[in-house]
């Protein structure tokens, strides 16, 4: 499992609503801080893999929501409301080489999520269906036999992530 394929499409978001009159939208965002979705210059906005590549002409926090101005792949901005209701409910992405590298140690959740996860007897515990915020820390989901929620703190209990391989190791209890 090569997680990180270059010119694999990453979700990132949403388009929620319409902004004023003139082709704006409101975006829900899935990045940490949410903001960081309009660091891009280009979105993949549609469903599914049936996306179509957008310009981002102008993006903004506008009060609590997020906002941006598109234009087609072509250049011509979405001129009016009209233009941008075709967009709602789609995800935005964004290629996977775009994105910022990260320090050692660090993950992107949409790396880990499939990836299979052995404890340190090489017990097969499951495969990561999804991660969870929890405040402290992260939480794994692993589907096997069972859910299992591990805690994602590396070096104490997440002992090694393999991308290439799709293999995760856990410092954890096949019992527990």
């Amino acid at each position: 499992m090569s997680s990180a394929a270059p010119n694999r499409h990453v979700v990132l978001g949403r388009v929620n609503g319409l902004f004023g009159v003139k082709g704006w939208v409101k975006i829900y965002s899935h990045t940490r801080p949410p903001e960081a979705i309009l660091g891009y210059d280009h979105w993949w906005i549609g469903r599914s893999v049936d996306r179509q590549l957008f310009l981002v002409l102008d993006a903004r926090v506008q009060g609590k929501t997020l906002v941006a101005r598109l234009a087609d792949d072509k250049e011509q901005p979405l001129s009016d409301r009209d233009a941008a209701v075709a967009l709602l409910e789609s995800d935005i992405a964004v290629d996977r080489s775009d994105m910022p590298e990260l320090n050692d140690g660090e993950y992107y959740w949409f790396d880990l999520i499939g990836m299979d996860v052995f404890n340190g007897d090489d017990v097969h515990l499951g495969q990561v269906k999804a991660l969870m915020e929890t405040g402290a820390n992260d939480v794994l989901v692993v589907q096997g036999d069972r859910e299992r929620l591990i805690p994602f703190v590396v070096d104490e209990i997440v002992q090694h992530v393999d991308l290439e391989s799709g293999r995760l190791i856990a410092d954890w209890d096949p019992d527990f």
